[in-house]
């Protein structure tokens, strides 16, 4: 009898090809070539997959970065745009109180100014005031000055007339009767005591007498 090959493999099965199939020795190899190109296929896919997922997750994550950085933008914007305004009203109050005190400062120049033409034309009226009472006080003063001469001429004019008609009287008294002479001492005695308009009326009177007496004597003669 002849011998039979009983060689079994690792897993249990003949490494010789049974009715002409392909030995068990082949099927582990194209089992092992199969699982390794399954094994890189499915590494490949994983990380193709893993790739994917990262860049999802990288996509994510940049728009998560994105948004915060769009959020914080905004959010720095408005704090610009409050500062801004906070800014904007300070500068407006701050030339709104420039404004008044310019006003009001403007306002005390006005009064001062209006003091100080107020007190310049009281002076000017207390220069005309003053002027004029110096005005007054001159002509007052020269009235006197004439009304003392014009005595004085009527003085002078009254002793000059009371002179003549004592001489009138002297010569009356000379040259008249006794009642005549009479008349004529009363006029000079009133001539003296109203050396006046009495005086110039006796001295005409004196003269007057004078000359009728010297029409008697040529007469006589």
């Amino acid at each position: 009898m002849m011998d039979k090959d009983t060689s079994v493999g690792a897993d249990g099965l003949s490494d010789k090809p049974v009715g002409g199939a392909e030995s068990p020795a082949e099927l582990r190899r194209r089992i092992e070539e199969t699982r390794e190109r399954l094994g890189g296929t499915v590494e490949e896919l994983a990380a193709k997959a893993d790739v994917k997922a990262r860049a999802r997750a990288r996509g994510a994550e940049l728009k998560g970065r994105a948004g915060e950085a769009g959020q914080a933008a905004q959010d720095k914007a408005a704090e610009a745009g409050r500062a801004a305004q906070d800014k904007a009203v300070k500068a407006g109050r701050a030339a709104q109180e420039k404004a008044a005190e310019a006003g009001h400062a403007v306002q005390g120049k006005a009064v001062e100014a209006g003091h100080v033409v107020q007190a310049k034309a009281a002076e000017a009226g207390h220069a005309v005031q003053e002027k004029a009472v110096e005005a007054g006080h001159a002509v007052q003063g020269k009235a006197v000055e004439a009304g003392h001469a014009v005595q004085e001429k009527a003085v002078e004019a009254g002793h000059v007339v009371q002179g003549k008609a004592v001489e009138a009287g002297h010569v009356v008294q000379e040259r008249v009767p006794e009642r005549v002479r009479l008349t004529a001492l009363s006029v000079v005695q009133a001539a003296k005591r109203h050396p006046g308009p009495v005086l110039i009326g006796a001295g005409a009177g004196a003269v007057v007498a004078a000359g009728l007496l010297r029409r008697r004597s040529n007469a006589r003669g």
